[in-house]
C-alpha cells in the first residue's frame, strides 16, 4: 500500500518513499499524481539522465495536471503519460508504476488482485 487516495492532494504530484526491498538497498521513491478520484504514478527517475527528478519532495518541479520537470537538466514530461515534452529527452518517457485503488480507498502497487 502506497497510501490512501484521500491523503494525496487533488491535482498535485507527491513524492512517496517506500522501504527498501532488501537490507542495504536504497528506498524506492515514487511520484504519485492525483486527478480527482484517480491516481497514477511514475518512478522518480529522469528518463534523460537517470537521476531523480527531485532528491527531496520540496525540490519537485510540477505544473499541476500538466507536467513534471527534472530539476537537474529541466527535461519536462507530460503529467498524464510521462512522455517527454521538452528538453533532451526526445522519444523517452518516465517509467510508469501501476497503481490500483482498493475498496477501502488505499492505493496499491500492482494489479487489482494484488490489492484486494
Amino acid at each position: 500500500v502506497v497510501g490512501a487516495l484521500a491523503g494525496f492532494a487533488d491535482g498535485q504530484a507527491t513524492m512517496v518513499s517506500l522501504p527498501a526491498a532488501s537490507a542495504g538497498a536504497p528506498e524506492f521513491k515514487l511520484l504519485v499524481l492525483r486527478q480527482g478520484d484517480r491516481a497514477h504514478a511514475f518512478a522518480n527517475r529522469c528518463a534523460h539522465f537517470g537521476v531523480p527528478l527531485a532528491a527531496k519532495a520540496e525540490q519537485l518541479i510540477s505544473t499541476p495536471l500538466k507536467s513534471l520537470t527534472c530539476n537537474v537538466h529541466y527535461a519536462r514530461y507530460a503529467w498524464a503519460t510521462g512522455a517527454c515534452e521538452a528538453g533532451e529527452c526526445d522519444g523517452e518517457a518516465l517509467t510508469p508504476v501501476p497503481l490500483v485503488c482498493n475498496a477501502q480507498g488505499g492505493l496499491c502497487i500492482g494489479t487489482p488482485d494484488d490489492c484486494a
